[in-house]
Protein backbone atom coordinates (compact mmCIF):
# COMPACT_ATOMS: atom_id res chain seq x y z
CA UNK A 1 0.00 0.00 0.00
CA UNK A 2 2.96 2.29 0.89
CA UNK A 3 4.33 1.89 -2.69
CA UNK A 4 1.24 2.68 -4.42
CA UNK A 5 0.45 5.71 -2.29
CA UNK A 6 3.75 6.76 -3.26
CA UNK A 7 3.04 6.50 -7.25
CA UNK A 8 0.00 8.04 -6.70
CA UNK A 9 1.15 11.09 -5.07
CA UNK A 10 4.00 11.85 -7.25
CA UNK A 11 1.73 11.24 -10.37
CA UNK A 12 -0.75 14.15 -8.47
CA UNK A 13 2.17 16.41 -8.26
CA UNK A 14 3.22 15.87 -11.72
CA UNK A 15 -0.39 16.95 -13.24
CA UNK A 16 -0.32 20.04 -10.84
CA UNK A 17 2.94 20.92 -11.95
CA UNK A 18 2.44 20.44 -15.64
CA UNK A 19 -1.47 22.36 -14.90
CA UNK A 20 0.49 25.49 -13.09
CA UNK A 21 2.31 25.89 -16.20
CA UNK A 22 -0.14 25.92 -18.41
CA UNK A 23 -2.13 28.54 -16.52
CA UNK A 24 0.99 30.99 -16.50
CA UNK A 25 1.65 30.18 -20.06
CA UNK A 26 0.36 33.26 -22.02
CA UNK A 27 -2.70 32.89 -24.37
CA UNK A 28 -2.02 33.17 -28.04
CA UNK A 29 -3.01 36.65 -29.00
CA UNK A 30 -5.25 36.69 -32.47
CA UNK A 31 -3.53 38.24 -35.45
CA UNK A 32 -3.50 42.21 -35.75
CA UNK A 33 -3.34 43.55 -39.28
CA UNK A 34 -2.41 46.96 -37.23
CA UNK A 35 0.31 45.27 -35.32
CA UNK A 36 1.05 41.80 -37.14
CA UNK A 37 2.72 39.73 -38.04
CA UNK A 38 0.16 37.63 -39.84
CA UNK A 39 1.72 35.68 -42.01
CA UNK A 40 0.61 34.39 -45.12
CA UNK A 41 -2.29 37.03 -44.86
CA UNK A 42 -3.59 38.06 -47.87
CA UNK A 43 -4.61 41.52 -48.94
CA UNK A 44 -8.41 40.13 -48.70
CA UNK A 45 -9.91 42.62 -51.77
CA UNK A 46 -6.55 42.18 -53.76
CA UNK A 47 -5.67 40.05 -57.06
CA UNK A 48 -5.01 36.93 -54.68
CA UNK A 49 -1.80 36.56 -56.74
CA UNK A 50 0.71 35.10 -54.23
CA UNK A 51 3.77 37.86 -53.86
CA UNK A 52 6.84 36.13 -53.69
CA UNK A 53 6.08 34.41 -56.08
CA UNK A 54 5.46 37.07 -58.27
CA UNK A 55 8.31 38.55 -57.67
CA UNK A 56 10.62 34.90 -58.54
CA UNK A 57 8.52 34.45 -61.36
CA UNK A 58 9.01 38.65 -62.80
CA UNK A 59 12.73 38.04 -62.24
CA UNK A 60 12.70 34.98 -64.42
CA UNK A 61 11.02 36.90 -66.96
CA UNK A 62 13.98 40.01 -66.95
CA UNK A 63 16.28 37.45 -66.92
CA UNK A 64 14.67 36.43 -70.27
CA UNK A 65 14.28 39.66 -71.79
CA UNK A 66 18.12 40.60 -71.32
CA UNK A 67 19.40 41.60 -74.35
CA UNK A 68 22.96 43.60 -73.33
CA UNK A 69 24.19 43.27 -76.68
CA UNK A 70 20.68 45.50 -77.88
CA UNK A 71 22.25 49.28 -78.91
CA UNK A 72 19.37 50.32 -76.33
CA UNK A 73 21.22 48.08 -72.91
CA UNK A 74 21.71 50.66 -70.39
CA UNK A 75 20.51 53.82 -72.44
CA UNK A 76 20.40 56.87 -70.71
CA UNK A 77 17.89 59.57 -71.17
CA UNK A 78 14.25 59.50 -72.26
CA UNK A 79 12.62 55.85 -73.79
CA UNK A 80 9.64 54.60 -74.59
CA UNK A 81 10.12 50.59 -74.16
CA UNK A 82 8.52 47.26 -74.94
CA UNK A 83 8.62 43.61 -73.25
CA UNK A 84 6.94 40.56 -73.94
CA UNK A 85 4.50 39.78 -71.60
CA UNK A 86 3.49 35.97 -72.49
CA UNK A 87 0.59 35.68 -69.35
CA UNK A 88 -1.20 38.49 -71.10
CA UNK A 89 0.37 37.27 -74.90
CA UNK A 90 1.35 40.85 -76.02
CA UNK A 91 3.90 42.98 -76.02
CA UNK A 92 3.41 45.78 -73.40
CA UNK A 93 4.98 49.09 -73.24
CA UNK A 94 6.63 51.44 -70.43
CA UNK A 95 8.20 54.48 -70.09
CA UNK A 96 11.70 54.56 -69.06
CA UNK A 97 13.81 57.55 -68.69
CA UNK A 98 17.77 57.10 -67.11
CA UNK A 99 19.49 60.90 -66.10
CA UNK A 100 22.00 61.70 -68.43
CA UNK A 101 24.46 62.52 -66.26
CA UNK A 102 24.80 59.17 -65.05
CA UNK A 103 28.34 57.91 -65.69
CA UNK A 104 27.23 54.07 -66.54
CA UNK A 105 28.53 52.65 -63.60
CA UNK A 106 27.65 53.97 -60.30
CA UNK A 107 24.13 52.50 -58.57
CA UNK A 108 20.91 54.58 -59.27
CA UNK A 109 17.83 55.47 -57.20
CA UNK A 110 14.59 54.46 -58.96
CA UNK A 111 10.94 55.42 -58.65
CA UNK A 112 7.98 53.73 -59.62
CA UNK A 113 4.96 56.26 -61.14
CA UNK A 114 1.69 54.80 -61.47
CA UNK A 115 -0.84 56.84 -63.68
CA UNK A 116 -4.21 57.24 -63.02
CA UNK A 117 -7.54 55.90 -64.59
CA UNK A 118 -7.93 56.43 -68.27
CA UNK A 119 -4.18 57.45 -68.63
CA UNK A 120 -0.95 55.04 -69.72
CA UNK A 121 2.29 55.15 -69.28
CA UNK A 122 2.85 58.44 -71.07
CA UNK A 123 0.63 60.93 -69.48
CA UNK A 124 1.96 61.59 -66.38
CA UNK A 125 5.49 61.33 -67.90
CA UNK A 126 4.45 64.28 -70.69
CA UNK A 127 2.03 66.48 -68.67
CA UNK A 128 2.98 69.91 -67.35
CA UNK A 129 6.04 70.68 -69.64
CA UNK A 130 7.13 66.92 -68.38
CA UNK A 131 7.69 67.73 -64.91
CA UNK A 132 8.55 64.31 -63.66
CA UNK A 133 11.47 64.00 -65.98
CA UNK A 134 12.96 67.23 -65.08
CA UNK A 135 12.58 66.57 -61.79
CA UNK A 136 14.08 62.73 -62.22
CA UNK A 137 16.99 64.35 -63.89
CA UNK A 138 17.72 66.91 -61.37
CA UNK A 139 17.27 64.53 -58.55
CA UNK A 140 19.18 61.94 -60.59
CA UNK A 141 17.11 59.06 -60.00
CA UNK A 142 15.78 56.57 -62.75
CA UNK A 143 11.81 56.86 -63.34
CA UNK A 144 10.08 54.04 -64.42
CA UNK A 145 6.39 54.39 -65.63
CA UNK A 146 4.69 51.02 -66.35
CA UNK A 147 1.08 50.77 -68.40
CA UNK A 148 -0.37 48.30 -65.53
CA UNK A 149 -1.69 46.28 -68.55
CA UNK A 150 -4.05 48.41 -69.56
CA UNK A 151 -5.68 51.73 -68.76
CA UNK A 152 -7.84 51.22 -65.73
CA UNK A 153 -5.81 47.59 -64.63
CA UNK A 154 -5.87 49.33 -61.31
CA UNK A 155 -2.57 47.43 -60.57
CA UNK A 156 -4.34 44.44 -58.65
CA UNK A 157 -6.71 46.35 -56.23
CA UNK A 158 -10.82 46.76 -57.26
CA UNK A 159 -11.09 50.04 -55.08
CA UNK A 160 -13.21 52.66 -56.88
CA UNK A 161 -14.98 55.12 -55.65
CA UNK A 162 -17.04 55.73 -53.80
CA UNK A 163 -14.86 53.16 -51.50
CA UNK A 164 -12.36 55.24 -49.93
CA UNK A 165 -11.25 55.09 -46.44
CA UNK A 166 -13.78 55.71 -43.94
CA UNK A 167 -16.97 54.65 -45.81
CA UNK A 168 -18.53 52.13 -44.02
CA UNK A 169 -17.39 48.26 -44.76
CA UNK A 170 -20.63 47.35 -46.76
CA UNK A 171 -19.00 49.94 -49.27
CA UNK A 172 -15.94 47.70 -49.39
CA UNK A 173 -17.54 44.68 -49.49
CA UNK A 174 -19.96 45.42 -52.30
CA UNK A 175 -17.30 46.40 -54.46
CA UNK A 176 -15.06 43.32 -53.48
CA UNK A 177 -18.49 41.00 -54.53
CA UNK A 178 -18.88 42.79 -57.84
CA UNK A 179 -15.25 41.65 -59.09
CA UNK A 180 -16.28 39.14 -62.11
CA UNK A 181 -14.05 36.24 -63.69
CA UNK A 182 -12.66 37.99 -66.10
CA UNK A 183 -11.97 41.44 -63.91
CA UNK A 184 -9.89 39.12 -61.33
CA UNK A 185 -7.65 38.32 -64.62
CA UNK A 186 -7.20 42.19 -65.81
CA UNK A 187 -6.59 42.56 -61.82
CA UNK A 188 -4.15 40.01 -61.75
CA UNK A 189 -2.36 40.73 -64.93
CA UNK A 190 -2.05 45.25 -64.21
CA UNK A 191 -0.44 43.77 -60.78
CA UNK A 192 2.05 41.36 -62.74
CA UNK A 193 2.70 43.94 -65.16
CA UNK A 194 4.41 46.62 -62.44
CA UNK A 195 6.12 44.12 -60.62
CA UNK A 196 7.45 42.67 -64.54
CA UNK A 197 8.70 46.44 -65.24
CA UNK A 198 10.23 46.93 -61.80
CA UNK A 199 12.42 43.83 -62.27
CA UNK A 200 13.52 44.01 -65.68
CA UNK A 201 15.05 47.74 -64.71
CA UNK A 202 16.63 45.98 -62.02
CA UNK A 203 18.06 43.38 -64.30
CA UNK A 204 19.72 45.74 -66.28
CA UNK A 205 20.45 48.87 -64.40
CA UNK A 206 22.64 49.04 -61.63
CA UNK A 207 19.91 50.42 -59.24
CA UNK A 208 20.37 51.18 -55.58
CA UNK A 209 17.72 48.53 -54.11
CA UNK A 210 17.79 50.33 -50.69
CA UNK A 211 16.45 53.35 -52.68
CA UNK A 212 13.80 52.42 -54.45
CA UNK A 213 10.68 54.40 -54.61
CA UNK A 214 6.54 54.01 -55.06
CA UNK A 215 4.46 56.76 -55.96
CA UNK A 216 1.06 57.23 -58.18
CA UNK A 217 -1.99 58.90 -58.40
CA UNK A 218 -6.05 58.73 -58.31
CA UNK A 219 -6.07 54.87 -59.17
CA UNK A 220 -2.17 54.83 -59.16
CA UNK A 221 -2.76 56.27 -55.62
CA UNK A 222 -4.84 53.01 -54.57
CA UNK A 223 -2.17 50.96 -56.49
CA UNK A 224 0.60 52.75 -54.35
CA UNK A 225 -1.32 52.16 -51.00
CA UNK A 226 -1.91 48.24 -52.59
CA UNK A 227 1.32 47.12 -53.79
CA UNK A 228 2.97 49.30 -51.23
CA UNK A 229 2.00 46.83 -48.78
CA UNK A 230 1.62 43.83 -50.36
CA UNK A 231 5.09 44.49 -51.82
CA UNK A 232 6.69 46.20 -48.88
CA UNK A 233 10.32 44.68 -48.85
CA UNK A 234 10.80 45.90 -52.20
CA UNK A 235 10.05 49.88 -51.03
CA UNK A 236 11.57 52.33 -49.38
CA UNK A 237 9.15 55.01 -48.60
CA UNK A 238 5.80 54.99 -50.87
CA UNK A 239 4.10 58.59 -51.97
CA UNK A 240 0.38 58.42 -53.07
CA UNK A 241 -1.05 61.30 -54.50
CA UNK A 242 -5.04 61.98 -53.95
CA UNK A 243 -6.39 58.40 -54.25
CA UNK A 244 -7.27 57.16 -50.58
CA UNK A 245 -8.37 53.82 -51.32
CA UNK A 246 -7.84 51.96 -48.62
CA UNK A 247 -10.47 49.06 -46.79
CA UNK A 248 -9.40 49.53 -43.26
CA UNK A 249 -11.01 46.44 -41.80
CA UNK A 250 -8.86 44.18 -44.46
CA UNK A 251 -5.78 45.66 -45.21
CA UNK A 252 -1.92 44.51 -43.65
CA UNK A 253 -0.89 47.88 -42.11
CA UNK A 254 1.61 46.47 -40.52
CA UNK A 255 3.16 46.19 -43.23
CA UNK A 256 4.01 49.70 -43.61
CA UNK A 257 3.70 50.45 -40.22
CA UNK A 258 7.88 51.64 -40.26
CA UNK A 259 7.32 53.01 -43.89
CA UNK A 260 7.97 56.37 -44.74
CA UNK A 261 5.30 57.60 -46.20
CA UNK A 262 3.60 60.90 -48.13
CA UNK A 263 0.11 61.18 -48.07
CA UNK A 264 -1.17 64.29 -50.26
CA UNK A 265 -4.38 65.80 -50.94
CA UNK A 266 -5.89 68.94 -52.86
CA UNK A 267 -8.43 70.58 -51.09
CA UNK A 268 -11.17 70.72 -53.52
CA UNK A 269 -10.29 67.12 -54.85
CA UNK A 270 -13.84 65.76 -53.68
CA UNK A 271 -14.84 63.43 -52.73
CA UNK A 272 -11.23 61.78 -51.97
CA UNK A 273 -10.19 64.74 -49.85
CA UNK A 274 -12.74 63.66 -46.88
CA UNK A 275 -11.36 59.86 -47.12
CA UNK A 276 -7.64 61.52 -46.92
CA UNK A 277 -8.37 63.42 -43.83
CA UNK A 278 -10.03 60.38 -41.82
CA UNK A 279 -6.72 58.13 -43.14
CA UNK A 280 -4.19 60.77 -42.17
CA UNK A 281 -6.09 61.37 -38.80
CA UNK A 282 -6.27 57.27 -38.00
CA UNK A 283 -2.67 57.23 -39.03
CA UNK A 284 -1.05 59.74 -36.79
CA UNK A 285 -3.19 58.24 -33.94
CA UNK A 286 -1.63 55.24 -34.75
CA UNK A 287 1.64 56.45 -34.69
CA UNK A 288 2.40 55.56 -38.69
CA UNK A 289 5.62 57.28 -40.13
CA UNK A 290 3.90 59.38 -42.01
CA UNK A 291 3.68 63.17 -43.87
CA UNK A 292 0.77 64.58 -44.70
CA UNK A 293 0.38 67.59 -47.57
CA UNK A 294 -2.06 69.18 -49.07
CA UNK A 295 -2.03 72.09 -51.64
CA UNK A 296 -5.27 74.04 -52.74
CA UNK A 297 -6.00 72.45 -56.15
CA UNK A 298 -8.59 70.14 -57.26
CA UNK A 299 -7.82 65.89 -58.07
CA UNK A 300 -5.65 66.73 -60.92
CA UNK A 301 -4.09 70.26 -60.70
CA UNK A 302 -2.79 68.84 -57.16
CA UNK A 303 -0.06 66.94 -59.13
CA UNK A 304 2.40 69.29 -60.65
CA UNK A 305 2.19 70.95 -56.90
CA UNK A 306 3.01 68.17 -55.21
CA UNK A 307 5.47 66.76 -57.21
CA UNK A 308 8.52 68.39 -56.21
CA UNK A 309 7.88 68.02 -52.65
CA UNK A 310 7.60 63.91 -53.40
CA UNK A 311 11.09 64.06 -54.88
CA UNK A 312 12.48 65.93 -51.84
CA UNK A 313 10.55 63.64 -49.58
CA UNK A 314 12.25 60.62 -51.43
CA UNK A 315 15.48 62.27 -51.26
CA UNK A 316 15.77 62.32 -47.54
CA UNK A 317 15.15 58.44 -47.36
CA UNK A 318 17.16 57.33 -50.16
CA UNK A 319 20.18 55.10 -49.27
CA UNK A 320 23.88 57.05 -49.38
Amino acid sequence: MKIKTTIFVAILLVATAATAQQATRPTAQPCSLLTGPCPGHPIAYGSGLNAEKQIRDSQKLARKEAAPGNPQWRAKGDQHRTYNFPDAGMDIPYRLYIPTTWDGHSQLPLIVMLHGAGADENMYVNMNGKQLLHLAERHGYVLVSPLGYNRFGAYGTPLRLPAVFGQPESVFAKQRAAVTPQERRTLQLSEKDVINVLEIVLNEYPIDTKSVFLMGHSMGSGGTWYLGAKYSQLWRAIAPMSGPFVDESNYPWYRIKQMPIMMSEGTLALPSVKGSYAMRDWMIAHHFNLEYLQVDADHGGMVPLVLPAVFDFFDRYRHQ
